[in-house]
């Protein structure tokens, strides 16, 4: 959601993206992009290319990471299938940066938005191309999911209410502390979290564990003072802040997370070609300063994609078949 859970309801129906053959009918060469890419039949960048879109999972009710542009309207003259949201309809640091991703390939952004399990379950039978949903890279995931260069790095922070009496993790010892389903958080507490290229420092013995669908119930709970603490991402944690919840964070991180984009190993299409573009996209994003500003933008004027850009993405021993 870290970090990604039971929120995103199931809306995403089968796509399969088809190349259209020449009117000739039958081609008597193996098909190729018009951007000069592999064949599109069986080669992931070049079926994008020769599509003209690029398909990214999205969460319509996750903001700041993600969420439905009020009022927005469909764009009229769209490559986007009917089952797709185009770009102006969806908002957030996690669609935005899909949406640069997009550009910087000369596609257009086209989102779907099926249940987290779906995404971190991999097996996508091709539905869509990407998922940049503020998953992180972690041990559990490396055997369904390739990962691409992070895109930001989120300290992962304990939220107590404003008045109560903690103030560094050790002092939730025994408490009873709120996860999101499915998320890397429950991992944490249970001290199984292992991230490639991390070392991850268990902060908290022993605590009781409380587990929620979505992070913001779980932070209301925090705020009335019916649950002792919440585990999640700085900017959700500053997202129930700004909406008004009476809620601090305790200023050491638990750990850091680094979100990434996640491509499916199971895809039928070889994405070898496509993962070493998008980082070598993402690089440059975070080279220009693209992803700074959009942080400062969305995350309520905080840089979380600086320490990402310097994250080395071979040190998690990622082998793209």
């Amino acid at each position: 959601m870290q970090p990604a859970h039971l929120r995103r309801l199931a809306m995403a129906v089968l796509f399969v993206g088809l190349v259209a053959l020449p009117a000739s009918g039958v081609a008597s060469t193996p098909l190729r992009s018009a951007h000069g890419a592999g064949d599109p039949s069986t080669d992931k960048l070049a079926q994008i290319l020769a599509r003209g879109t690029l398909i990214l999972s999205t969460d319509p009710a996750y903001p700041p990471q993600s969420y439905v542009v009020k009022g927005a309207k469909r764009l009229a003259k769209t490559k986007c299938a009917a089952n797709q949201m185009t770009a102006n309809q969806m908002g957030g640091y996690d669609a935005d940066t899909g949406k640069l991703v997009a550009q910087r390939l000369g596609v257009e952004p086209c989102f779907l938005n099926p249940t987290w399990s779906e995404i971190i379950s991999g097996h996508w039978n091709d539905r869509w191309d990407i998922s940049y949903g503020s998953g992180a890279i972690n041990s559990d995931r490396a055997s369904r999911l390739y990962f691409t260069q992070p895109y930001y790095a989120a300290p992962q922070l304990f939220f107590v209410a404003k008045n109560s009496k903690f103030h560094k993790p050790s002092d939730l010892d025994g408490k009873t502390v709120g996860v999101c389903a499915g998320c890397t958080h429950e991992l944490y507490l249970k001290r199984t979290l292992t991230i490639p290229g991390v070392k991850v420092v268990f902060k908290v013995k022993n605590p009781k564990i409380a587990i929620f669908d979505v992070e913001n119930p779980g932070l209301k709970k925090v705020a009335e003072g019916k649950l002792d603490a919440f585990l999640c991402a700085a900017p959700e944690g500053d997202g129930a802040i700004h909406s008004g919840l009476n809620l601090r964070a305790l200023k050491e991180p638990a750990f850091f997370m680094y979100p990434t984009g996640f491509v499916d190993r199971y895809s039928s299409f070889d994405v070898k070609a496509f993962i070493a573009k998008v980082n070598s996209v993402v690089a440059a994003l975070h080279a220009d300063g693209s992803l700074e500003k959009l942080s400062i933008k969305d995350f309520f004027g905080k840089d979380y994609a600086t320490k990402a850009g310097q994250f080395d993405l071979k040190t998690i021993g990622q082998t793209v078949k």
